[in-house]
């Protein structure tokens, strides 16, 4: 395991609008930090700024609620068309309590509201407001930006999408990751001896998540405007296992 980490938010990242460049931004953002693409390298890259380049905005003046949007509507005190997005974006809702929606996200993890949020985006509340979905496949975007910055740069790195979300018994946001790419996601020591010798029995490491959470440290949640963050020093196994790993299978999960 490495002894140090560097974190470095890549300055000055632009306002990010559908069908830009991504490898572009992140590339100039290097450059900008004064450093070079290199071997090893992991980047965390923001949801939103992958959903953003993505188009994966949705104006909630098109949307009709159905049925059952409106029966939840009602219970959480949400805008009806908010919640016809979430249903459309989950496959089951796990709980609900005024303000949040808790739902099994169509790409298999538990999320709040299934991640559609009106934060950091430009949006008309009055006239045509919108909301920010997340990205189809995360994986898919994490696996493309890497592809791109490979071929480009001839560099073997490692992309993470990461989110923030609540946790059960604990307070406060913290980063996790939605997909990636080049990394190994989920590093199993079972079998290896603590200092005493004695064999780990049951523990796994989710190596991506803890680097989403580290990242997420840079970004903030408010007006920072630092979405993307590279990680140094992490001796990480390159892996083709992408985001899916991290997601415990439902007949393990003792709280569903």
């Amino acid at each position: 395991m490495p002894t140090q980490l560097t974190l470095t938010a890549l300055p000055d990242i632009p306002a990010i609008e559908p069908g830009d460049d991504l490898p572009k931004i992140v590339a100039d953002g290097y450059a900008r930090a004064g450093l070079k693409p290199t071997h090893g390298d992991v980047l965390i890259v923001a949801q939103k700024v992958v959903s953003k380049a993505e188009g994966r905005y949705a104006r909630l003046s098109e949307i009709t609620p159905s049925a059952a949007a409106l029966e939840l509507a009602a219970v959480t005190r949400k805008d009806p068309r908010v919640v016809e997005l979430i249903l459309r974006e989950s496959r089951e809702v796990v709980r609900q309590r005024p303000g949040v929606v808790i739902v099994e996200h169509r790409l298999g993890y538990v999320h709040a509201n299934a991640g559609i949020d009106r934060s950091n985006i430009t949006s008309d509340d009055n006239e045509d407001p919108r909301v920010l979905l997340l990205p189809v496949d995360p994986d898919r975007s994490a696996q493309a930006l890497r592809d791109t910055l490979r071929a480009r740069y001839d560099v073997d790195i490692a992309v993470i999408v990461n989110d923030s979300a609540g946790r059960a018994w604990r307070n406060g946001v913290v980063g996790f990751a939605i997909g990636c790419a080049g990394i190994e996601p989920v590093r199993d020591m079972v079998g290896h001896p603590d200092l005493f010798g004695r064999k780990l029995e049951r523990t796994e490491i989710a190596v991506a998540d803890e680097l989403a959470a580290a990242g997420s440290l840079l970004m903030g949640q408010a007006d920072e405007g630092t979405p993307i963050v590279l990680a140094r020093g992490i001796r990480f196994r390159c892996s083709s296992a992408d985001g899916k790993a991290l997601i415990r299978a439902k007949s393990e999960d003792l709280f569903r």
